[in-house]
């Protein structure tokens, strides 16, 4: 299987240390453009941006890389609920346009209820999946140009358009591929009807392949297929030791009542796949290791994905195969900091996945690999 690896922006900040101001960075457009390029350069596929008012606006920092980038494709978010689905394929459509057809649209039906309603969707979980439904299948047949010249008619329950049609098409078609995470029952049921890829956080491999599971007997009523994606960090590192020991580093400034506090935090969403994620940990430091160099250690005060593969880099590729023996063909990957969590990870792993620039076929080599020893001496050719 060829796996499809992509970064993370962290839009809503960096750092060495979790929990703490020590060692973070500014997080501006400079920084950013740092980040994408890096994943450009370095041969990933693609990279994730997050949304919510704890991040930096997803569409314009997106928009602001395209002309940075060349290859590398944007995973962006919709939010039904927060948008028109007349307004979302007008800016997908641009979007893809003018990156030349590098859009992914993440759908995000949940979240932070009180960051929702502040928003001002007052909808409750049911509801809010409801709505996402019919907004897809408005999204969907508009850019698929449903209707032809009349344009596309549609009588929902919350969303009502007429004659909604795309005068400026995507690139893609029929129309940027949709992705879309969420563990409820409601949630895999919407992704089995209208999604192309369903993303999950990270839980051990056994949970993981019954999630798989369910969403295929789910697509399969509705005569669909789907692909298969999941969310995670990683600290990677060359040695096992070195990698645990950056692990324990990264939350060295997380204390317990910082836990309790961000704990109780997320406890106020009604996020299934959140509850999922502290399941994991329960709030204590003491058995973070959930499955074999899986670490929950990210989720004590992170929300959203919060689990880390953690290792050298045969032990680190190792463990994304088992996911990947599951299905799972799209890894969407994060570290901390992420500038340079990027270079390890491609320096490290994508020699053992078969990625990265390097050695592809339009790489031109126009000088040697590493520092020039005593003016005139190469460095050794690795053979990894």
């Amino acid at each position: 299987m060829s796996l499809n690896v992509f970064w993370f922006l962290p839009t809503h900040g960096d750092s060495r240390y979790l929990g703490t101001s020590k060692g973070a960075r500014q997080v501006d457009f400079d920084y950013l453009k740092q980040v994408a390029v890096a994943a450009d350069t370095l041969g990933y596929d693609g990279v994730l941006l997050p949304t919510g008012r704890s991040c930096e606006d997803a569409w314009v920092a997106a928009s602001s890389l395209i002309g940075e980038t060349k290859k590398l494709k944007f995973l962006v978010a919709v939010r039904p609920g927060l948008s028109t689905p007349g307004l979302a394929v007008r800016m997908a459509a641009t979007f893809d346009r003018l990156s030349k057809g590098r859009l992914l649209i993440n759908v995000v039906t949940g979240g932070d209820q009180a960051e929702m309603e502040a928003d001002g969707l007052h909808a409750n979980h049911a509801e809010r999946y409801e709505i996402s439904d019919e907004f897809l299948k408005v999204w969907r047949a508009s850019l698929a140009g449903e209707g032809g010249d009349a344009g596309f008619d549609f009588e929902g329950k919350h969303i009502q358009v007429k004659g909604a049609k795309t005068l400026y098409p995507a690139v893609q078609k029929p129309y940027p591929p949709l992705y879309f995470g969420g563990s409820s029952p409601a949630a895999h049921e919407l992704a089995a009807e209208q999604v192309d890829v369903y993303l999950t956080w990270a839980e051990p491999p056994a949970a993981v392949a019954e999630k798989i599971a369910d969403m295929r007997a789910r697509a399969a009523k509705h005569g669909r297929t789907l692909k298969f994606g999941i969310r995670l960090h990683v600290i990677v590192r060359e040695t096992n030791e070195e990698a645990w020991k950056a692990a324990d580093e990264l939350i060295q400034y997380v204390d317990d009542d910082l836990i309790a506090r961000a704990q109780a935090s997320f406890n106020k969403m009604d996020s299934e796949g959140q509850r999922r994620m502290a399941a994991l940990h329960g709030g204590k430091k003491d058995k973070l290791e959930v499955s074999p160099n899986l670490w929950a250690g990210v989720g004590l005060v992170r929300g959203g994905a919060g689990t880390a593969l953690v290792g050298d880099a045969e032990t680190v590729a190792a463990r994304m195969q088992e996911y990947a023996d599951l299905g799972i063909e799209t890894f969407i990957l994060s570290g901390y900091p992420h500038l340079e969590e990027s270079y390890r990870f491609a320096e490290l792993v994508f020699p053992l996945l078969n990625k990265g620039r390097a050695r592809s076929d339009d790489a031109v080599l126009t000088g040697p690999f590493g520092e020039v020893i005593s003016n005139d001496i190469l460095p050794k050719v690795s053979q990894s």
